[in-house]
């Protein structure tokens, strides 16, 4: 499937949920859900559908997946690796998209939202324990260190998210150096330190059909 290109706020209102994907302007008056709080398209407003369990495990689904903006073959791999592992899937599931290296940069504070963070990853601005690691999906695990290249520091990108990352505030699983610019994995994170608007067991009874 290609990556899609058109307005992400369309992707929030299809879902009916913040899914955050337009940084600051989530967070202000004029996005999208706020406004118009109904699915986009001619129809929207008026288009009434029957629900089935297939249709609101389906959107539970897409909501995670355009959360951490992951294509299907992407995110059918990271079940795959949640189902493996011990514990309960969902829960697995939504610690392993949290690790992964573009949502901690996110989290960090270092991008306005995860697109722009894999962006900041892709173009090799970011340290893993010292070493350059340019892969957004790269999972990473507790006492691990992430931090922005010396020189990276000066993007004004980086800058300015970092004056708005409190406005959404930070995660207590990452422990942020705010003067060296540096976090350092302190724990895995739960499913309510995560706070993702889903239902996470209804993706596993999906992908479980």
């Amino acid at each position: 499937m290609a990556n899609y290109n058109g307005p992400v706020c369309r992707l929030c209102r299809r879902e009916g949920v913040k899914l955050f994907l337009k940084g600051t302007r989530c967070m202000t008056e004029k996005c999208a859900v706020e406004r118009r709080g109904y699915p986009p398209g001619q129809h929207g407003q008026s288009r009434k559908r029957r629900a089935t369990d297939y249709s609101a495990q389906l959107r539970e689904k897409q909501k995670l997946r355009r959360m951490y903006g992951m294509q299907e073959r992407q995110f059918r791999g990271v079940f795959e690796r949640a189902e493996r592992q011990t514990g309960v899937t969902g829960e697995n599931l939504l610690s392993l998209l949290e690790r992964r290296l573009d949502n901690v940069v996110y989290r960090l504070g270092f991008a306005f939202s995860r697109k722009q963070a894999r962006q900041v990853v892709n173009h090799g601005h970011v340290l893993v324990n010292g070493k350059k690691t340019d892969v957004p999906s790269f999972t990473v695990s507790v006492g691990d260190v992430i931090e922005m290249k010396q020189r990276s520091r000066e993007l004004l990108a980086v800058k300015s998210a970092l004056e708005a990352v409190e406005g959404r505030g930070t995660v207590s699983w990452i422990e942020f150096d705010q003067a060296a610019l540096r976090g350092t994995i302190r724990a895995l994170p739960s499913k309510e330190e995560i706070g993702a608007p889903v239902n996470e067991q209804v993706v596993v009874e999906l992908y479980s059909r």
